[in-house]
């Protein structure tokens, strides 16, 4: 264990309690949203703070590659999905970003043994415009603060698409080549 695996830890950790806080009272007290904004907030940090330390210092281990992944995808997800049964996200949003998820996990292990799709920046921007729309429709605002939230996520929404497509295309790449022999 070192500090960007601790700090990995903590997101996952922080996950149940962004919920527990987005769905006290009924979902919309102003308080509670506001602390399930600030739990998400933490919790989206410290990801690029955890891959900043891992990466500038050496600290990158085997536990860190498969749970910082793990965790990211758990706070987004547990983010779309709480927006969208509290009836603040429309489900079709939801559903396309989660499919593309669990497809980019599924293509990575299937090429595995051919290579490593990395993390592109068209990702990084993916997984930022999506933090930015989920913070901004996280808080207990309305009017043009609520549009703008959603025009993010309709942003985001594209970006997870296109990038998406993006790691089919080096997935196709990387099937097409040698085997990478260990």
């Amino acid at each position: 264990m070192n500090i960007a695996n601790i700090l990995t830890v903590l997101r996952i950790l922080i996950v149940p309690l962004f919920l527990l806080a987005l769905f006290a009272a009924g979902g919309h007290d102003t308080g509670w949203r506001l602390g399930a904004t600030a739990l998400f907030a933490a919790a989206a940090i410290t990801d690029r703070i955890d891959g900043q330390l891992a990466r500038k210092y050496g600290l990158v281990t085997d536990f860190g590659k498969l749970a910082d992944p793990i965790a990211d995808k758990a706070l987004i997800g547990a983010a779309l999905i709480g927006l969208s049964t509290l009836g603040d996200l429309a489900w079709w949003i939801t559903l396309v970003i989660c499919a593309r998820e669990i497809g980019v996990t599924l293509l990575r292990l299937v090429v595995v043994r051919r290579g490593v799709i990395p993390a592109g920046r068209g990702g990084k921007l993916k997984t930022l415009v999506q933090s930015l729309a989920i913070g901004v429709l996280l808080l207990p605002l309305s009017g043009m603060f609520e549009t703008a939230g959603h025009l993010l996520m309709y942003l985001a929404v594209a970006l997870t698409v296109v990038t998406g497509l993006d790691y089919v295309v080096q997935a196709a790449r990387l099937w097409s080549g040698p085997v990478k022999r260990s």
